[in-house]
């Protein structure tokens, strides 16, 4: 594994060399995949480690820090990323307002995209087979401490500056899995 720190060392200029509310080893690096049978363009999401791997060759890939769902709200899967967007538009889902009307209610028209979004600078939408939007999101985060955790509604969460480095590599169509959990947390 080669760390990577320096800005742009990544190849986009928009990872920055700062300190960090996270240990080291969720910062983005280049790594071995986890099996031989990941492939080129796949994204993996490993959650008991933390980690996002976007597979640059069938051989390397992109290794990032993320924090994922929390117990009972993450959902495993293999799903089909088909929409990308910068500074995305959110709304919390009915079951989010539902859950916790006391927080996502004041929300339920929506929030216009920017740095006090919790979609954060990007996001990808993951659509499953059948093509409907599950509502899951590979996205920023303004809360760079949650990086590492699971506290989500069930997103892979990155650092805004890792998923502006992250989101011109992944290309539509892209399958992306989100491997299960094995401990409970």
């Amino acid at each position: 594994m080669i760390g990577l720190s320096a800005a742009g060392a990544l190849g986009t200029g928009t990872v920055q060399a700062r300190a960090n509310p996270f240990p080291e080893k969720f910062m983005p690096q280049l790594a071995k995949p986890l099996s031989p049978e990941w492939r080129a363009g796949e994204v993996h999401v490993v959650p008991d480690d933390f980690f996002l791997y976007f597979m640059h060759t069938d051989l390397m890939a992109f290794r990032y820090g993320v924090g994922v769902g929390r117990k009972g709200l993450y959902e495993p899967g293999t799903f089909t990323m088909k929409r990308k967007a910068e500074w995305p538009r959110w709304r919390p889902t009915n079951a989010m307002i539902q859950r916790e009307p006391h927080k996502y209610e004041q929300y339920a028209d929506g929030m216009a995209g920017g740095p006090d979004n919790p979609l954060g600078a990007r996001a990808l939408y993951l659509f499953d087979d059948a093509g409907r939007d599950t509502y899951l999101r590979i996205h920023g985060t303004n809360a760079p401490g949650t990086i590492g955790t699971a506290v989500s509604n069930g997103c892979a969460r990155l650092t805004n500056d890792h998923v502006q480095d992250l989101y011109p590599r992944v290309e539509i169509g892209a399958r992306v899995i989100l491997h299960p959990k094995v401990r409970t947390t």
